[in-house]
């Protein structure tokens, strides 16, 4: 007798069988970034060689992994997808020390994707940052503020006093500040980030 074939409810997931690599994070970070920079998101998917399809597989995956009720913790997350931190180091933010984590990230190599552990283990910030030892960019003028050129702490120095504001998202943030535009006329302006890297600077006047 020839076994009874399985039914649907029984069949593995392929897309769940499939290890979550480093490559399917990158696609997660693009996933986010395409609302504001489809043009580059679209360039960046071809240099990974990978289809529209994978880049929204790879996010509902990741969302799916974060949301389930048997999740594990956000660092041991990022751990088990990333594999060791390149860098360790203690990180002074106001009255709080905390333990910093940085992966690299092939997309951008002056970048490193960086995750803060506050004292009881839990992560309380996930951005993209500049890479220690990698020179910042030189930001004068609003000109220099090329979407994805820069990070939100080398913003917030450039064009100080800063205000953060509230994102529209979750892993998006503002910055209300004011800069010098092409004429010599300073502006106020907003800028938008998403994991940490610019997407975008509206006038706000």
């Amino acid at each position: 007798m020839e076994p009874m074939p399985a039914s649907p409810g029984s069949r593995p997931d392929p897309a769940k069988s499939t290890p979550f690599t480093p490559l399917s994070f990158q696609l997660v970070l693009l996933r986010r970034m395409a609302d504001h920079n489809p043009d580059l998101v679209e360039a960046a998917r071809h240099q990974l060689g990978v289809s529209i399809t994978e880049m929204r597989e790879a996010n509902a995956r990741w969302q799916a992994m974060t949301r389930s009720p048997k999740a594990r913790g956000a660092a041991s997350r990022y751990r088990s997808v990333l594999g060791p931190p390149s860098d360790t180091v203690r990180r002074q933010v106001g009255d709080l020390s905390c333990e910093a984590l940085l992966w690299p990230v092939p997309l951008w190599p002056d970048l490193r994707f960086e995750i803060l552990l506050a004292p009881n283990g839990a992560v309380w910030n996930e951005w993209l940052v500049r890479a220690p030892g990698a020179p910042p960019p030189a930001l004068r003028t609003l000109a220099d503020l090329a979407p994805w050129s820069c990070t939100v702490d080398e913003v917030a120095r450039a064009f100080a006093p800063a205000r953060p504001m509230e994102g529209t998202a979750p892993t998006r943030w503002g910055l209300a500040f004011s800069g010098t535009d092409e004429d010599g006329q300073v502006r106020s302006c907003v800028a938008e980030f998403t994991w940490g890297l610019l997407q975008r600077v509206a006038l706000r006047d």
